[in-house]
């Protein structure tokens, strides 16, 4: 890439704090900001939403009086808030005026990137003799039939997509798709198949996901759902969007932090680097080589400060940056980021403190804290009310909290 190194010379030096500072502040965890504001604080950098509900926690986080209501009217109804399968095909809240920027942006320009983005599927596209993009175009020439005026969950759509696609099959591949494949038990090859080619239908603007309905999150035709289709929009000025609230949020960073967070290789992302060329300066941070939008560079180095008690959601869009050093000391690394079943995370004044996991019994619900050391007083009580606001968007009357040992006491 051809960035500019700030006009030739040596790398900016920017301090390590500041960088703390500035991403708190452009994830809007600096202070509360008020309920008119919340689709600018889902469009920073979206919000995923998994495990189910944790979309709704990390908005209360952000926004002043945030409630389950609210979101499920703006979702539901006014239908100004989208939620899709987006950054590393997890599910996401993000503006539906943005999002092109949470879709068509994130889609890899090339096949072998595409693949790379839903890994997993090479295995199975190699036994039918078939490349992604000819899959995806089958499942996409049956998505309309199949779902119209419908919702449907992944595994019903999966089955009758598979089903409708098998006669157009030669005899040889079809004997193969019907087949039960290495992905599910009893679970036919070309089922599985489907639900890995939908994540490229949901990049391409076609299906998003509904509302939960029980354990359910079912898919909806996304002209149906709104109304009309997503407009068109050029894939670079998509992509170069995506990159830009990516290094406001997560910057200063690097191709290889940036591909982690979009979920492909670091080798695929130049797609999306090239189009901040002349955009992106180079700076040192603690040792460091990274990359960082040059507009961004007065705020790095005038942070605001951050006050008061948070609690982070597993998967917060905080949570996910992969410099992870910069804000937890690494021997404490795997009490906050686990393989499988992450805890939350305590932010109290700008740092994480500890973790916290809920655990609801009839209509209490019971968090349980694990501070890496003792907290003050005053972080105590801000534990309380922050449990208690957390409680009622949880659907429970009564909150309780415990301690995991004598840390935080």
């Amino acid at each position: 890439m051809t960035a500019r190194s700030n006009c030739g010379g040596p790398a900016v030096t920017v301090r390590p704090d500041d960088v703390v500072a500035f991403r708190l502040n452009a994830h809007h965890l600096t202070a509360r900001r008020p309920p008119e504001d919340l689709h600018q604080v889902v469009s920073a950098c979206g919000i995923q939403n998994s495990p189910p509900g944790s979309a709704l926690l990390a908005l209360h986080a952000r926004v002043e009086g945030v409630t389950g209501e609210l979101v499920d009217h703006l979702v539901s109804e006014e239908r100004s808030v989208l939620q899709s399968w987006s950054v590393r095909g997890a599910p996401f809240f993000f503006p539906t005026a943005d999002a092109q920027v949470f879709t068509a942006g994130v889609l890899p320009a090339a096949e072998e990137a595409r693949l790379h983005l839903i890994s997993g599927v090479e295995q199975a596209l190699d036994t039918l003799g078939l490349g992604l993009d000819d899959t995806v175009a089958l499942v996409a020439d049956e998505i309309a039939t199949v779902l119209s005026g419908r919702q449907l969950a992944i595994n019903e759509l999966g089955k009758e997509l598979a089903e409708r696609i098998a006669p157009t099959l030669t005899p040889k591949r079809r004997e193969k798709w019907l087949a039960d494949g290495p992905y599910g038990t009893h679970q036919p090859l070309g089922e599985a198949v489907v639900h890995f080619c939908l994540r490229i239908l949901t990049l391409r603007g076609i299906v998003c996901l509904a509302p939960r309905s029980g354990n359910k999150a079912p898919f909806v035709l996304v002209e149906e759902w709104l109304g009309r289709p997503l407009p068109p929009v050029d894939a670079d000025s998509a992509r170069a969007d995506l990159l830009r609230r990516y290094l406001h949020c997560y910057g200063p960073s690097t191709r290889k932090d940036f591909a982690a967070w979009l979920g492909v290789h670091t080798g695929d992302v130049e797609p999306w680097w090239a189009t901040l060329a002349d955009e992106l300066i180079h700076v040192d941070v603690d040792g460091r080589a990274a990359w960082m939008r040059a507009g961004d560079l007065d705020a790095v180095r005038s942070p605001l400060p951050a006050a008061g008690v948070r609690l982070l959601p597993p998967h917060d869009p905080y949570l996910q940056m992969r410099d992870r050093d910069l804000i937890v000391d690494k021997k404490r690394h795997a009490r906050v980021w686990k393989t499988v079943g992450d805890p939350g995370a305590v932010l109290a004044d700008g740092r994480i403190v500890g973790t916290w996991r809920p655990r609801k019994c009839g209509r209490t619900l019971t968090l349980t804290f694990d501070a890496f050391a003792p907290l003050s007083a005053a972080v105590r009580e801000q534990l309380r009310v922050e449990a208690e606001q957390v409680a009622v968007l949880r659907g429970a009357s009564t909150a309780q909290i415990e301690f995991a040992d004598a840390a935080g006491r």
